[in-house]
């Protein structure tokens, strides 16, 4: 149960962030109020090449009295109002949960960046159905037997890193030509046309920039979902933090701390690296392509990203969906009709058979 700040106008404990007028308002009496949060912080300095990003020269905490549950099945960590009461984790619903004492989030990197809530409860619930409801691989009665529970709004913390990089590269650079060759065959002799391929070694180098590239934070949410998630976040609309922002919602603090997530943010970077290096080797195609990067500098920003959470019941298994609180997209986990399935193999299959007993007597 969710207990919103008291309500200036009316002194109802009804005030919240609304996503409708993007502003606190009451939930009672309609009541806008104005923002009483300070300036953001500064965004971080580029650090210098080879340094790891350390969070020690931040502010902490949100700015704002928080109470701390963490979740002894998921391993999740929910921030929330003072006044607040929880029963229940907000990811896996497990009734597992311990409330940690004394300066509990207060000592996290203070977030930087957030994207309010757009999408509100109403809104989420007709995506996460319409969502449901689709799909031919589902089978045809999952809406009207899939179980959902509540959905719940929660700020998911991310890593947001900036990085200038330099890579060279090295590589064979295959250039094709066609030969005419004669070959025997049972009439004889005839000529065709060979296609082959000239090598030759080529390098080359690139500078780059890469700016937010996401690493979720969150313990809370299976990995692959939360990435599939990060991508359908318009990030030109992150705003400056301010504590308004998270009255009346929750937050889970990263579990993820920022040197693990650099070494992933550095991944990313890297593969993209090999592949924009392989676009720029000369010639009809390549081979044995070597790329060695190094970061220029880089620097990094905590940021929230809302999301509605929520799961369902389908036969004996749960499944975990999740509706961004910005766009309304849904990605989430889905039972398979495995006739359905089978069907379309069949329907594959015999296509292919068709095909090459058509060209066969062609």
């Amino acid at each position: 149960m969710t207990q919103e700040a008291p309500c200036p106008a009316c002194g109802a404990p009804a005030l919240r962030f609304d996503p409708e007028t993007q502003a606190l308002r009451c939930s009672y009496c309609g009541q806008v109020a104005p923002s009483n949060s300070g300036p953001a912080p500064e965004p971080s300095e580029p650090t210098a090449e080879g340094e790891a990003a350390l969070p020690t020269a931040r502010a902490t905490g949100y700015g704002t009295g928080v109470r701390v549950v963490s979740c002894q099945t998921c391993g999740a960590t929910v921030s929330f109002g003072s006044n607040e009461i929880t029963k229940t984790c907000d990811f896996c619903g497990s009734q597992h949960i311990l409330e940690q004492e004394g300066n509990a989030g207060q000592d996290i990197v203070r977030p930087e960046r957030i994207i309010p809530f757009a999408v509100d409860q109403e809104t989420a619930q007709q995506s996460l159905q319409a969502w449901l409801g689709g799909g031919w691989f589902r089978p045809g009665d999952l809406m009207e037997r899939a179980h959902v529970e509540d959905l719940g709004g929660v700020y998911i913390p991310f890593w947001a890193f900036d990085a200038s990089v330099h890579s060279y590269w090295r590589a064979e650079a295959g250039y094709h030509y066609d030969e005419q060759e004669v070959v025997s065959t049972e009439d004889g002799k005839e000529q065709r046309t060979v296609r082959r391929t000239d090598w030759r070694p080529v390098e080359g180098e690139r500078r780059d920039h890469y700016q937010d590239v996401l690493v979720v934070a969150s313990k809370g949410l299976p990995e692959k979902l939360a990435d599939l998630l990060a991508d359908s976040f318009d990030l030109s609309q992150l705003r400056p933090y301010e504590p308004s922002y998270l009255t009346g919602w929750r937050a889970e603090q990263y579990s993820i701390e920022i040197d693990d997530a650099w070494q992933k943010a550095a991944k990313q970077i890297e593969r993209q690296q090999q592949i924009k290096c392989g676009r720029d080797v000369p010639g009809d195609t390549h081979r044995s392509l070597r790329v060695d990067t190094t970061f220029v500098d880089k620097s990094y920003e905590h940021i929230l990203l809302p999301l509605w959470i929520s799961s369902y019941r389908y036969g004996d298994k749960v499944y975990r969906c999740l509706v961004n609180g910005q766009t309304g997209k849904v990605s989430g986990e889905a039972p398979l009709s495995w006739p359905r399935v089978a069907a379309a193999v069949a329907l594959v299959a015999a296509l292919i058979v068709g095909l090459v007993v058509f060209f066969t007597r062609s």
